[in-house]
């Protein structure tokens, strides 16, 4: 039985469009948000899609949260399936303290707690079809579970009034120069959408198709060694460089090549019941082809490529294994698919509800790559075929609104909902074709959650709004098994927030407080995937703690006419913290997710915007935050005590400026910067700039849109557009200009 008490509060004032909304505005016009930030205690960001087609190089649904305040999707180029979101006082690794919502459809992966296949499911998201987005930062509601702990993110897509249908056709290219690789890369987008409202009744089908080739996403490198030698084959082409902790090594080629195809097909269906009760369906089907390869650098005498093996660079011996390159040559085949229902209730009279429940699942999810060493391995030859199949998640809420008694709003509601891993790893005699063979291994796991809570809006005094609530949980991880045939293994595994406010009537002035305790169980992936290390397979630990954040901010609010800004003062204290880090695993140094007994992260951000700046049409907004977070107790690894947590930079921020040059032009510029930050918890990689290092980026980036006429809209648009080289572990996209032309009737 675990036990988290959730509660918060803000101002009355925090229900005007501007304070929640500091980059844009909401006109009348606009489709409402999918959560009632009225009575949210927490500080929030909208964006609307008038907005985002003013300021945004829109490509794929992500990017719609690109200049929002403390909001960084690790989007590693157009069309990454692999693309987590970063809060406040959370890196890229951990994509479990943020919950994802379409349309009430939980679109996080809360099957792990990472930056692979526990990033959200954007590609269930047309984005075209987007309407808003909110954001909402900490765990200061009591109707989210403790996954909130960084933020809450919720889209939602747009319903139609009448008979309407668009198309549109996207164009991007990126000129990518490093080390041997010179490309030209491109990405392709077809986009339609269809809707009509007969009555009572409205539909939307919206379908996306993605053609992108990224950038390469890894490199082989090998350590210099101290001694010359003259054993190996001879051969040309690697680049001197040095790795993130400064030491000298050799780049050997790209891997992670990526080309993806992808189609995605969404819709929703509403049904006014009576004026006040609707009922919705929603759904999402994405189709994932992923092929990836690697390119060596390496050459013999001859000229012919050189992949592994005992080569002689320099004066200097490497043994090249073959999964140097052979591990980033992959192709990767899904289909997931996503379903909500939803019964909503709205009289705005003493009681309203909602009842709502999603279905999440990987229909198929196989992974084929080689075993054997490049360039015979392009073609044929051992590999494995990993799985997915299967797993994914199921959610059920009810939710009431209760508003019999003066100056109190009570909403309450119950929760649960189901995770399932399975994960196996099949033999293949020729990874290229061919079905599976022999189990080689087999990660699988389920965890359940049931919650209550309950949430008191209480208004003493028109300047007075305290917002008091609390969730009780009971969570368990069960049917854990971990199968490896060699090295062998089969193990199964055992199955107060409160908050004041204050708004000075007439003045502008808001002023709020909030704190907050919430528990963040681990994932079923943190439980039960086991790892290789040398010729040991095992289970880290699948008696992890739930992490239990203490939360709290101050904020100070003023709004205007023509716009606001606002401070905030934010703390997160910690234990039990879940992070990889290494220890000895079976007596072998290995990196694997562990509690962590203490960490904090304090920080203070600005957030402005102002309509109208000196003439009419000229908006400006932006925002900075200044972050110090640590790690207080560490007796794993004491190095790491008193150390920068990783992934988090010291400051970062945003601008956007845009202006309606007139009815028909808008221009805006925007930036992004980002301070280093470090990718080891012990902060031993002080050469941030090198690949697998999170080097400090300023990035601008440019938008264009001009409707030619009422029907036909183009736009042009630049993203880095100073071509900034940096790396976030991974090397990202250099200078890409985006085209599109869209057509509605």
């Amino acid at each position: 039985m675990k036990f988290v008490l959730l509660a918060g509060a803000c101002a009355l004032a925090c229900s005007s469009v501007h304070a929640a909304e500091p980059l844009s505005s909401v006109t009348v016009t606009a489709q409402p948000s999918g959560i009632d930030l009225t009575a949210l205690p927490t500080t929030t960001a909208s964006i609307t899609a008038d907005a985002i087609a003013r300021t945004v190089n829109l490509v794929t649904p992500e990017d719609a949260l690109r200049y929002l305040p403390n909001v960084l999707i690790r989007q590693r180029h157009i069309g990454d399936t692999q693309s987590p979101v970063t809060t406040r006082t959370s890196g890229v690794g951990a994509s479990a303290r943020s919950l994802i919502y379409v349309d009430g459809m939980l679109i996080s992966s809360l099957i792990g707690n990472n930056n692979t296949s526990a990033s959200p499911k954007w590609g269930l998201v047309s984005p075209d079809a987007i309407a808003r987005v909110d954001v909402l930062y900490g765990p200061f509601a009591a109707a989210y579970a403790g996954n909130s702990i960084g933020s809450v993110i919720s889209f939602t897509t747009r319903m139609p009034r009448g008979p309407e249908a668009s198309a549109e056709v996207q164009g991007a290219v990126q000129p990518f120069r490093k080390y041997a690789d010179d490309q030209q890369l491109g990405v392709g987008r077809f986009a339609a959408n269809i809707g009509d409202r007969w009555g009572p009744v409205a539909a939307r089908l919206s379908y996306n198709h993605l053609d992108a080739s990224g950038q390469p996403l890894a490199y082989a490198t090998a350590l210099v060694p101290t001694a010359s030698s003259a054993s190996g084959i001879p051969v040309t082409g690697a680049y001197a460089d040095a790795n993130r902790t400064g030491q000298p090594i050799v780049v050997l080629g790209s891997t992670g090549i990526e080309h993806q195809v992808q189609d995605n097909a969404s819709g929703r269906l509403t049904w006014d019941l009576t004026p006040a009760l609707t009922a919705a369906y929603s759904f999402g089907l994405f189709l994932n082809s992923d092929r990836a390869t690697s390119s060596t650098y390496l050459r013999t005498a001859d000229g012919t490529p050189a992949y592994s093996g005992a080569v002689n660079i320099g004066g200097r011996a490497y043994t090249v294994a073959a999964s140097a390159f052979s591990g980033g040559v992959y192709r990767l085949d899904e289909t997931q698919l996503a379903q909500g229902l939803s019964l909503v209730s709205r009289t705005g009279g003493a009681f309203d509800f909602e009842l709502s429940g999603s279905l999440f699942r990987y229909l198929t999810s196989r992974q084929r790559a080689p075993s054997a060493a490049l360039p015979a391995a392009f073609t044929s030859g051992a590999g494995s075929d990993t799985r997915l199949d299967g797993t994914g998640w199921r959610t059920l809420d009810s939710k009431g609104t209760w508003r019999g008694l003066p100056s109190h709003t009570f909403t309450f509601g119950a929760h649960e909902d189901a995770f399932t891993l399975s994960n196996p790893r099949y033999a293949l005699t020729d990874w290229t074709q061919g079905s599976d063979g022999a189990v080689l291994a087999r990660s699988a796991g389920k965890t359940q959650t049931q919650a209550l809570w309950l949430q008191d809006i209480w208004t003493p005094a028109p300047r007075w709004t305290a917002t008091l609530g609390g969730r009780w949980e009971q969570w368990r991880a069960y049917d854990g098994l971990n199968l490896s045939a060699a090295p062998a293994l089969n193990v199964r595994q055992p199955s107060l927030r409160a908050a004041a406010g204050w708004s000075g009537s007439g003045t502008g002035w808001t002023v709020k407080a909030s704190a907050g305790l919430a528990y963040r169980f681990p994932t079923v992936t943190e439980l039960y995937q086991a790892i290789t290390v040398g010729t040991l397979l095992a289970t880290p630990n699948p008696n992890l703690k739930p992490e239990r954040a203490l939360s709290s901010e101050l904020s100070l609010q003023r709004d205007w006419p023509t716009g606001s800004a606002r401070l905030s003062l934010f703390d997160e204290r910690m234990t039990d913290t879940l992070l990889s880090q290494t220890a000895l695993l079976g007596g072998v140094p290995a990196g694997f997710v562990q509690n962590v007994d203490a960490t904090h992260a304090t920080g203070l951000e600005f957030v402005a915007d102002r309509r109208d700046l000196l003439i009419r049409g000229l908006e400006l907004s932006g925002w900075v935050t200044y972050l110090d977070a640590r790690i207080d107790r560490d007796p794993a690894v004491p190095a790491a005590v008193g150390k920068a947590m990783p992934q988090l930079p010291r400051l970062r921020g945003g601008m956007v400026l845009s202006y309606a040059a007139t009815p028909r032009l808008d221009v805006s510029l925007a930036a992004r910067y980002s301070d280093r930050a470090f990718a080891t918890i012990d902060n031993s990689d002080h050469n941030a700039a090198a690949y697998q290092g999170f080097g400090a980026y300023l990035v601008a980036d440019i938008h264009v849109r001009y409707r030619i006429n009422r029907h036909l809209t183009a736009g042009i648009g630049v993203d880095n557009l100073n071509d900034r080289a940096y790396v976030l572990f991974h090397p990202f996209p250099r200078r890409t200009v985006i085209a599109d032309l869209k057509m509605a009737l």
